[in-house]
C-alpha cells in the first residue's frame, strides 16, 4: 500500500511517517515546510528515506500532479485556535480548501482517506457546562467524557469549524464517490518532536519552560491551574493508525473520538509538579484570572467506540507523555536553544 501524510514534517505528522515507516509501510509526505522547525523534521524523514513532496495543501494543481496513493493520510492543519482568530484566510485555506484538495485527488484515484479531525469540533458552550464553575479553586473531578455525540452546534472556534466542516465534506465525497474514510478526532497530542510553542500543545511548552527556567502563567478560571484535559502520547495514536489501515477495508466510513481519556489526563498544577520532579526545576508561575472566548475547563474524552473496534487503548499515561516529551527536549536542547534563541 502506498500511503501519503499530509503534513508530514509537522509534529503528528513526521511522528506517523516514522512509526509507519518502521513497521514496513511504504511512506511518502506532503508539506511546505512554511512551519518553524519543519527543516528539522525534515532531515529525520530523509534520513528513513521517506520523500517529502514540498507542495502547499491549499495548491490544487500541484497536487493533482502527485502519483496516485492507495491511501492518504491528512494530518496538514494549522491547528492553533488562537490563531485562527486573527488569520481566518490561511486557517480556511490549510484546514477546510486543503482538505478539499485532498478529497478531490481521492476522488480521481480512488484512495481512501484517514482524517485527523480535533476535539475542539465540540461546542464551547456544552463543554463548559460541563464544569459551570468560572473559578476552580480544587481539583477537579471526571464528571463526564465526551463521546462522538456530544454537541457541535454553536461556536467552536474558527479551528474548530474547519476541522467539522472537513469532516462533513468527506462525509460527502464519500456518499457521492464511495470514498472510503475514517474520521479520528483528537484531543491533545503530544511526545517528542513537539517544539513548545504555545500553540503546538500545553505539555510541550510546560516541559520546555521548566527547562530553560523560564516563567509561566496559570490563565483562566482564578489562575488556579486546576482546568484539567486529557493527553494522547503521539506513539499510542500512530499505533492506533496502524491498526486502522490494516483493516480499513472492513471498518470504514466512521468517525470516532480519540484520547488519552482517563489513562492519561492532567491539570496544570499537576504538570508543574511532573515538570519539577523530571527537571529540577522550580519556577515561577504567575496567576492570569481571565482567559480567551475559546478556552475551556476541561476535556475527557470517551474512548468507548474505539476500544470497542479496534480493542485499542492509551498504553502511556501522563508520566509517560512528560518524561518522553522532557527526554526529547534533553537531548535535543542546543537546537531548542538556537530555535528559540535562549
Amino acid at each position: 500500500m502506498k500511503i501519503l501524510v499530509t503534513g508530514g514534517c509537522g509534529f503528528v505528522g513526521a511522528n506517523i511517517c516514522i512509526y509507519l515507516k518502521k513497521l514496513g509501510f511504504n511512506i511518502y509526505s506532503m508539506d511546505n515546510l512554511s512551519r518553524n522547525g519543519s527543516e528539522h523534521n525534515l532531515k529525520l524523514l530523509i534520513k528513513r528515506k521517506i520523500k517529502n513532496y514540498k507542495i502547499d495543501v491549499s495548491n490544487y494543481n500541484k497536487i493533482l500532479k502527485l502519483p496516485k496513493f492507495d491511501l492518504i493520510i491528512d494530518c496538514c492543519a494549522e491547528a492553533s485556535v488562537e490563531v485562527s482568530k486573527n488569520e481566518i484566510d490561511r486557517v480556511i485555506n490549510t484546514n477546510l480548501i486543503g482538505t478539499y484538495n485532498i478529497l478531490k485527488k481521492s476522488k480521481i484515484d480512488k484512495s481512501k482517506i484517514i482524517f485527523l479531525s480535533s476535539s475542539r469540533v465540540n461546542s464551547i458552550s456544552s463543554i463548559n457546562n460541563i464544569i459551570k464553575k468560572k473559578i476552580l479553586k480544587k481539583k477537579v473531578p471526571l464528571v463526564k467524557k465526551i463521546n462522538e455525540n456530544f454537541d457541535t452546534l454553536g461556536p467552536k472556534s474558527i479551528y474548530g469549524f474547519t476541522k467539522l466542516a472537513s469532516e462533513m465534506l468527506i462525509q460527502e465525497f464519500s456518499y457521492a464517490f464511495d470514498i472510503k474514510f475514517i474520521i479520528n478526532r483528537c484531543g491533545v497530542i503530544s511526545g517528542p518532536l513537539q517544539f513548545g510553542k504555545q500553540d503546538q500543545g500545553f505539555i510541550s511548552h510546560w516541559v520546555l519552560h521548566h527547562l530553560f527556567k523560564k516563567n509561566l502563567r496559570y490563565i483562566g478560571y482564578g489562575g488556579y491551574g486546576q482546568q484539567i484535559r486529557d493527553v494522547l502520547h503521539i506513539e499510542d495514536l500512530a499505533q492506533l493508525i496502524s491498526l486502522q489501515i490494516n483493516k480499513i477495508e472492513k471498518i470504514n466510513n466512521q468517525v470516532f473520538c480519540v484520547g488519552g481519556s482517563s489513562t492519561s489526563y492532567t491539570s496544570l498544577k499537576k504538570l508543574t509538579s511532573i515538570c519539577e520532579k523530571l527537571t529540577k526545576n522550580k519556577i515561577k508561575i504567575a496567576m492570569k484570572k481571565k482567559t480567551s472566548i475559546y478556552d475551556i475547563p476541561y476535556f475527557i474524552t470517551d474512548n468507548k467506540k474505539i476500544t470497542h473496534t479496534y480493542n485499542w487503548t492509551p498504553k502511556k499515561n501522563i508520566m509517560h507523555v512528560v518524561r518522553d516529551t522532557y527526554e526529547w527536549m534533553l537531548s535535543n536542547k542546543k537546537f531548542l536553544q538556537n530555535f528559540y534563541k535562549i
